[in-house]
């Protein structure tokens, strides 16, 4: 409570946390999409417990490795060299995130594109396998990007409980955004279809920063934003075309 007091009296702190909430919520963005996309794979009745439980694993994951910070710093101390680039444990997780994003995302465009290939369903099998197979999924992502988030945090305030406060908000929202947008995404199939490619664009963003090429996240999410704004004026013109044709018979 003593270290609590003097940052509720700092205006500095308080404008860490709104910078860092909002950091937070942004980066967050890449694990919705791919919870909303995974678990619409799954039966209606498993959907919402599938990702409450993904949501929720984020969360833990986040905290528990805000407990220790000591160690998540260390991550990005380098381990090995290769060609002289030195590779920490941060760029492997990334790397290798990035590439399990890029294989998922690849399997589950080529399902939409022919989707007579079960072969190639992202997960398969029973509803309970299903639901298995999925949850193992979420958290393997989940923990990727919670590492990037937190080393995030740590570059951005050296104050703990600022973090807890804006990585607890931070999956509040995604909490709140699952549902309505996973929704919002199995309603309309050209939606899918774009998520797939900004999941595939996060994926070679995490392998290009394990490489070592840092790729500006403004850029990315900008890149994200325009592609959804043309999607919306696509879907507002075919509504109105739909409308019209409707009209006329």
């Amino acid at each position: 409570m003593q270290d609590i007091l003097p940052l509720l009296q700092d205006p500095a702190a308080w404008i860490a946390l709104v910078t860092l909430v909002v950091m937070e919520v942004v980066l967050g963005i890449d694990n919705l999409i791919f919870i909303s996309i995974l678990t619409n794979k799954l039966p209606p009745e498993h959907r919402e417990k599938a990702r409450k439980i993904g949501i929720g694993l984020a969360l833990v994951m986040r905290l528990a490795l805000l407990g220790t910070v000591a160690w998540i710093v260390k991550l990005t101390a380098p381990v090995f060299s290769i060609f002289d680039h030195p590779f920490s444990w941060k760029d492997i997780i990334l790397i290798a995130g990035g590439l399990f994003l890029v294989w998922k995302a690849t399997k589950e465009i080529h399902h939409n594109v022919d989707p007579t290939d079960h072969k190639e369903d992202m997960v398969g099998g029973t509803a309970t396998t299903t639901f298995a197979a999925a949850i193992g999924q979420i958290l393997l992502l989940d923990l990727v990007f919670s590492v990037d988030s937190i080393i995030t945090a740590v570059g951005m305030t050296p104050h703990l409980p600022i973090m807890v406060v804006a990585v607890v908000a931070a999956v509040t929202v995604m909490l709140v955004a699952a549902t309505p947008l996973a929704n919002f995404i199995e309603r309309n199939p050209t939606i899918v279809m774009l998520a797939l490619a900004f999941l595939l664009m996060i994926g070679t963003t995490l392998i290009a920063e394990g490489m070592g090429f840092h790729v500006p996240k403004g850029y990315v999410y900008a890149a994200m934003a325009f592609s959804a704004l043309v999607e919306v004026l696509n879907m507002l013109s075919r509504n109105r075309r739909q409308r019209a044709h409707d009209a006329k018979h």
